[in-house]
């Protein structure tokens, strides 16, 4: 039974490690984000933000705030857009003074990976707040 016990441990504290070493450097923009935004319901704080792919399909991506040591992981669909985009961008959907993460674009790519809506989101759109798209440059 105490060895059940330390190999729960030793799971739980050697997958995410498992899972940070199948991501590649090329998959990871980066971006300083000047004011706190919504992702999958969660608060991540303004800062030096990163976003990796954590499959190879890319259905889901960790965000990463380091300074805020704020980490987490959301579902993204990806899409194809008409023409390449011209630089690594985060777009944002701004109602007031809140802003979520809606797209990320990839430098020479046409992929456009779309974030799910947030419940908060959800509720503000249908109240027909208005809408405003900010896009923030980012790096490789």
């Amino acid at each position: 039974m105490k060895y059940a016990k330390w190999i729960s441990v030793l799971m739980i504290l050697l997958v995410p490690v498992i899972a940070v070493a199948q991501l590649q450097d090329s998959d990871r923009i980066a971006a300083q984000v000047p004011f706190k935004f919504m992702v999958a319901n969660a608060v991540v704080p303004a800062g030096e933000c990163s976003i990796q792919r954590v499959d190879p399909a890319g259905s889901v991506l960790v965000i990463t705030n380091h300074n805020a040591r704020t980490n987490l992981f959301a579902t993204a669909s990806q899409g194809m857009s008409k023409k390449a985009a011209a630089s690594y961008a985060m777009v944002f959907h701004r109602y007031g003074d809140r802003y979520f993460l809606e797209a990320l674009k990839l430098e020479g790519s046409r992929t456009v990976y779309t974030l799910n809506e947030s419940k908060l989101e959800k509720e503000l759109r249908a109240q027909n707040t208005p809408v405003t798209e900010e896009i923030l440059l980012a790096t490789k």
